[in-house]
């Protein structure tokens, strides 16, 4: 596995491509909290600055435990193409209407009563520590290497991994 730490654009633009790519995280809210208050969520957006954009329900148990404390956790995974994403930072709650307009498709009507639902909000995620694992080469090359590793005994390089910092 190689380490690769990404800086500035370099890693906003990594925080950008694995969210979207592998789109749903599990979003972990009450960090100090046994167990954690874990719940799946599709992210909406990831802007210039490199904060994660998710939608809300204003009453849900996420957003009070926002609201009570901020630190978050979101844990994104796609096995099928060996990409990962794990960041700890800061959530806030927003009811600007033009940033949930923004965000809102219609996929959304499953949760909401439309855009004008008086229970939606934004959440914003600004990332304090972010690490990521990505494979060096498409998944078929990447499954290749990991069977010649199998049989030859020898350990392949496979991974992309470090610590982006936004």
């Amino acid at each position: 596995m190689s380490t690769k730490n990404l800086f500035s654009e370099e890693a906003k633009q990594k925080i950008k491509d694995l969210a979207t790519d592998i789109d749903f995280a599990m979003f972990a809210t009450g960090l100090k909290d046994n167990p954690l208050h874990m719940v799946p969520m599709s992210t909406k957006k990831v802007d210039d600055s490199g904060q994660i954009w998710f939608l809300s329900n204003k009453n849900s148990q996420h957003n009070k435990n926002i609201i009570q404390n901020s630190a978050m956790h979101l844990i994104y995974s796609d096995p099928s193409k060996m990409k990962f994403l794990n960041v700890f930072g800061q959530a806030k709650v927003s009811t600007d209407i033009d940033i949930i307009k923004e965000l809102y498709k219609s996929s959304d009507d499953a949760w909401f009563e439309g855009v004008n639902d008086p229970n939606i909000t934004a959440i914003a995620v600004i990332p304090a520590e972010v690490f990521y694992w990505d494979p060096k080469n498409n998944t078929l090359v990447t499954l290749l290497k990991m069977g010649m590793g199998a049989l030859t005994g020898d350990e392949p390089d496979l991974m992309n991994q470090g610590k982006l910092n936004v």
